[in-house]
């Protein structure tokens, strides 16, 4: 069956339909679509608390056709709605009215830069029957929409929590996300190639070209198009995520060259080197204050049930192998890729925390200089941006995870749920976490258009 004429099946669109919007017909064409394509992934029999931690339940992994596709669809808030703060907090819009804001960065002057961004043209990425389906989810999902290509700044001067000055900061970029300063050097993480721009204190935009400082894997699958920077302490080095190309390398594993990993880059020559690798789709990265370590937070592979794989957050060791394709998990073998590799598995490492399954574990924040209360600080933030591939559906929330001497300790902690509305229904979805100058948090939300600023009332 060509490409062209998939969208023809009734049987595969009603698939991708909401329960509450289906006619008893509609329920009859999936029931068929399921039955037809060898059974539809089934429903979670573990709780997302149990994939959870420094130890989640693995269990055996499922085989289907087609995997589970449970898509909250975008709907954005309305009015003057928000998400809900945990108690003891207060949330409110630090910016509305954003195009598609995903990453966060926060300069020394307070200044907020927001990568207002989606993904590149991806022509060979997502094709026959799953790539299909794949590209309705992420419509369905608000994630369809043009990339505006620019980062923006947000300036709060009076310190009220609401962003009274906006300017396009720079434009004409390439799907960018990661953002660092050092010195008066403003590095952009593009989907194509690592950038630098002159900066200097204040200024609210930058019409200089850029300087390309290291190109970064991209072409027309470009699976994974997101890439991160985050600098090293004393500047001298910058690491860049960048994800994988595939789920587990279906594209072939030549595809993959350089990709799954953590670059170290140095910015003045542009060489680099594979830092770690094995890291199917790492995204947010920070610095942990007590041991110095650099964590990233990543997304797991898909499609092999509801409880698996664990999204996780891990410090990552120079040198380190943390199993993708081959394993997840440490050395738990995926048996879909093909040729397998014993050798690598051996050497392959178990992160630290695992943060639920499918959870699209994103944006990453130390809570260092926070002034929100206790049990929001000494620890991490993360994004979830909200699962695809569970049911029932997972993420969709802010949490905190507390540390102790360096290590995750406890349970996650929400910080701020209520994305999801009562049908199902996407109000946001929130990606890059951030602490601002005061100590509050802030966070993108590219389906909800906003940034929202969490802080004590």
């Amino acid at each position: 069956m060509k490409d062209d004429n998939l969208p023809r099946s009734p049987a595969v669109a009603h698939f991708l339909l909401p329960e509450r919007e289906m006619t008893t017909h509609s329920r009859t064409l999936r029931a068929a679509a399921c039955i037809a394509m060898s059974a539809c992934g089934g429903t979670a029999s573990l709780p997302v608390l149990a994939g959870t931690g420094p130890a989640p339940k693995l269990p055996a992994p499922e085989s289907s056709l087609i995997p589970v596709v449970n898509v909250a669809a975008a709907r954005g808030w309305k009015g003057n709605e928000a998400p809900t703060a945990a108690s003891g907090l207060k949330v409110a819009a630090f910016a509305r009215d954003l195009d598609h804001p995903r990453w966060l960065y926060v300069l020394p002057n307070g200044d907020v830069l927001v990568a207002e961004t989606n993904g590149p043209d991806r022509p060979d990425d997502a094709k026959g029957v799953k790539g299909w389906i794949f590209q309705k989810y992420q419509a369905k999902a608000g994630a369809a929409v043009p990339s505006a290509n620019r980062i923006v700044l947000l300036r709060d001067a009076d310190g009220d929590g609401v962003a009274e000055t906006r300017s396009v900061f720079l434009s004409g970029l390439m799907s960018p996300f990661g953002m660092a300063l050092v010195g008066n050097n403003l590095y952009v993480a593009n989907s194509d190639a690592l950038v630098r721009f002159p900066y200097v204190a204040g200024q609210t935009s930058i019409s200089g070209a850029a300087t390309k400082v290291v190109d970064l894997p991209a072409g027309p699958i470009n699976h994974h198009w997101t890439k991160n920077v985050i600098a090293s302490a004393d500047g001298t080095k910058l690491y860049v995520t960048v994800g994988s190309n595939s789920n587990v390398a279906e594209n072939g594993i030549d595809a993959e060259r350089e990709r799954a990993s953590i670059w170290e880059v140095d910015p003045r020559t542009g060489s680099h080197r594979i830092f770690a690798s094995g890291l199917r789709n790492p995204n947010g990265m920070a610095w942990e204050p007590v041991t110095g370590a650099l964590w990233t937070a990543v997304n797991e592979r898909d499609e092999i049930g509801s409880d698996l794989v664990p999204d996780y957050m891990t410090s990552v060791r120079d040198g380190a192998f943390y199993g993708w394709p081959y394993s997840y998990y440490g050395q738990h073998v995926d048996v879909r890729v093909k040729p397998q590799r014993p050798d690598l598995v051996a050497t392959a490492v178990s992160p630290d925390y695992a943060l639920g399954p499918h959870t699209a574990s994103l944006g990453l924040a130390s809570s260092a200089g926070t002034t929100l209360p206790p049990p929001f600080n000494g620890g991490m933030f993360i994004g979830q941006h909200g699962s695809w591939n569970r049911s029932p559906a997972s993420g969709y929330k802010v949490i905190h995870v507390g540390f102790v001497a360096g290590k995750p300790s406890g349970d996650p902690v929400d910080v701020l749920t209520g994305f999801l509305d009562a049908h199902g229904d996407a109000r946001g979805r929130p990606v890059g976490v951030a602490i601002d100058r005061r100590g509050a948090l802030l966070v993108a939300d590219d389906v909800g258009n906003a940034i929202w600023q969490v802080s004590q009332p």
